[in-house]
């Protein structure tokens, strides 16, 4: 049974990884106001971090118990560390400081302020450690076993 939990698991993280940044795309894409685009963004990209955070703990402590010492071994283990702890650095390190980016230009959108440029790096950075956990996720679909 939790050789199969672990594969929903796998399933439902990778997929909302994916599903997410397409939708993120979409929204930015279809929605004059790029303000209201962020934020539901923000809202998807959080969730997904909470599935991400207690996937990555789940999957971690099974590959443990399941293998032992030899899980160190495996490229499955390994991806998912990475993706946890990019999950991590995003969740409280890069999202805290876009939020406070977009705090300190109001009433003005940020990329309207003088936050724009510091907003777009960081947001850089979000979007190129997420990317990285995609890619990841196709990993751990392939390594699942």
């Amino acid at each position: 049974m939790a050789y199969r939990l672990s594969l929903i698991i796998i399933a439902l993280w990778a997929g909302a990884l994916w599903t997410s940044g397409l939708n993120a795309y979409l929204l930015f894409d279809h929605l004059q106001d790029k303000q209201m685009a962020g934020m539901l963004a923000g809202n998807l990209f959080k969730v997904v971090g909470y599935i991400g955070m207690v996937s990555a703990f789940y999957l971690l402590i099974y590959r443990l118990v399941q293998y032992g010492t030899g899980a160190l071994k495996q490229a499955f283990f390994w991806a998912v560390l990475v993706m946890l702890l990019l999950v991590l650095a995003g969740h409280f390190g890069i999202q805290p400081i876009l939020e406070s980016l977009k705090a300190q230009a109001l009433p003005v959108d940020v990329m309207q302020s003088v936050f724009a440029d510091r907003f777009r790096n960081w947001h850089g950075v979000a979007s190129v450690a997420y990317l990285i956990q995609s890619l990841l996720a196709i990993v751990i679909v392939l390594k699942a076993r």
